[in-house]
């Protein structure tokens, strides 16, 4: 199976904001990312598509014309809870700091934890496998969620996954075919 994690495209939001599962929909920007993804995948026939519930997945997955969008809510993005659409800056600083120490056990207020985040995802990687093998998939999702799948191909801690950029409107692919999964970025 060839899953391809798409990141959706730049969102409708002031920069500094805490955004998670917040419901904002895509910038003016988006027609363009979406020419630029086209292009990326223009050779590429999905057997199935998947997206996070959330507008800025769902319209992209849609706007993209691969088939038949199929909408999962264990692809959305990490539930920040009460931080959620406030400026980054007006966190409580020894509250945020706390949390971003130990990101992976600790949740925001009223939030989850990234553990609970992997857990999800891996479950809907889990269900593609034994569904889709030998297959194309796109799933349009978040730099979260894309993070987790990738701790959980590459056997990472979930503490140290901020080092990967995974920048709106980009596609990581996760290629389960071998022994080993193999993960590429596809910047073409």
């Amino acid at each position: 199976m060839n899953l391809y994690l798409i990141r959706h495209t730049t969102p409708l939001f002031e920069a500094g904001t805490c955004y998670g599962q917040t419901d904002i929909d895509v910038a003016n920007s988006f027609d363009d990312e979406c020419r630029t993804l086209r292009q990326k995948i223009a050779d590429i026939s999905f057997d199935a598509v998947f997206s996070s519930p959330l507008q800025r997945c769902g319209k992209l997955a849609i706007a993209m014309q691969l088939g038949e969008v199929q909408f999962d809510a264990r692809i959305q993005e990490l539930n920040f809870g009460d931080w959620e659409m406030q400026n980054w800056d007006a966190i409580p600083r020894e509250e945020f700091e706390v949390w971003s120490h130990n990101y992976a056990q600790l949740a925001p207020p009223n939030g989850e934890t990234f553990t609970e985040l992997h857990i999800r995802s891996t479950a809907f990687i889990r269900d593609l496998q034994q569904q889709y093998m030998g297959k194309n998939i796109a799933a349009f999702s978040h730099g979260g969620v894309i993070r987790a799948m990738l701790a959980e191909v590459l056997n990472m801690p979930l503490k140290g996954l901020f080092r990967f950029t995974v920048d709106y409107a980009s596609i990581t692919l996760l290629d389960f075919n071998g022994q080993v999964p193999n993960v590429r970025f596809i910047n073409r």
